[in-house]
């Protein structure tokens, strides 16, 4: 079974209580099972990781090929605007990474305009709330699908 990597950067271990008009009313634990309902759907695994630090996250984008992982849904957090060691981890591993962000950046304060890891990501999702981590899911299914046909 195929299975997916949700990982999520700082403070969104504080969802449903930061910023509940920006991020919503529901926490990781919500999101969590939502992914897995989703992965259910899909015929998928889900797994999760969360960290609030840079190395964390780059250590776990480094392993999650060695661990099974076939692609990963990813919100950088804050990170996304100026993290250059996020965007080369990025860059430096083999699997599809799909960039997701709970708000819109691009209607928010213009330092949230501009992500460094977008440019490496093979997409991004911004401001379906956590609907955009399974439009994300899908993203990544619909894309090995259409690998598989060009093979």
């Amino acid at each position: 079974m195929k299975k997916y990597l949700v990982l999520n950067g700082p403070n969104l271990n504080l969802l449903g209580q930061r910023e509940p008009g920006i991020y919503g009313k529901d926490s990781i634990k919500a999101l969590m099972a939502r992914m897995e309902a989703a992965a259910r759907k899909h015929g998928v695994a889900i797994g999760f990781f969360q960290s609030n630090h840079e190395g964390a996250l780059i250590d776990k984008l480094h392993a999650a090929g060695d661990e099974g992982f076939a692609g990963i849904i990813f919100n950088p957090g804050a990170f996304t605007h100026y993290s250059y060691a996020l965007r080369d981890a990025i860059s430096a591993i083999r699997l599809p990474v799909i960039e997701v962000h709970i708000s819109n950046i691009h209607a928010r304060e213009e330092f949230r305009h501009h992500s460094v890891t977008a440019a490496v990501a093979q997409g991004q999702i911004a401001g379906f709330g956590l609907y955009g981590y399974e439009l994300a899911l899908m993203a990544l299914l619909e894309a090995e699908k259409g690998e598989e046909e060009r093979c």
